[in-house]
């Protein structure tokens, strides 16, 4: 089970930092990843994270901007956004998957958690 929380209302230029806690004892045998779903469009790939936190990648429209981060010991993979754009607005929901690689496909993702509302105003 994979319970998100950090979301809020930020003004643009702004700072949040989401976390995404799993339940279970092999949280550290999944690649995991962060997506977004704005308002009217489809859920999209924004950064992912290998098992042992080596390797992260990230969306074109975040990279810089954005850092993924996990903790294994206790069980939590972060998303520190910074430098808030209005176009950043969406759900942002966590994923587990039971790969080897980071994948921007959310079909090859195992385990999903409910999302967290982040607003950024201009």
């Amino acid at each position: 089970q994979l319970q998100a929380s950090g979301g809020g209302l930020v003004q643009a230029g702004g700072s949040l930092r989401l976390s995404c806690a799993a339940s279970g004892r092999t949280f550290s045998s999944y690649v995991m990843g962060w997506f977004r779903q704005a308002p009217g469009k489809e859920r999209e790939f924004v950064a992912g994270i290998t098992r042992s936190g080596g390797t992260t990648y990230y969306a074109d429209s975040v990279r810089g901007r954005f850092t993924i981060s996990r903790d294994n010991a206790k069980n939590t993979v972060y998303l520190q956004m910074n430098r808030l754009k209005p176009e950043d607005t969406a759900v942002y929901s966590c994923a587990a998957d039971s790969g080897y690689g980071i994948t921007m496909y959310e079909s090859t993702y195992d385990y999903w958690g409910q999302g967290t509302q982040v607003t950024v105003s201009s």
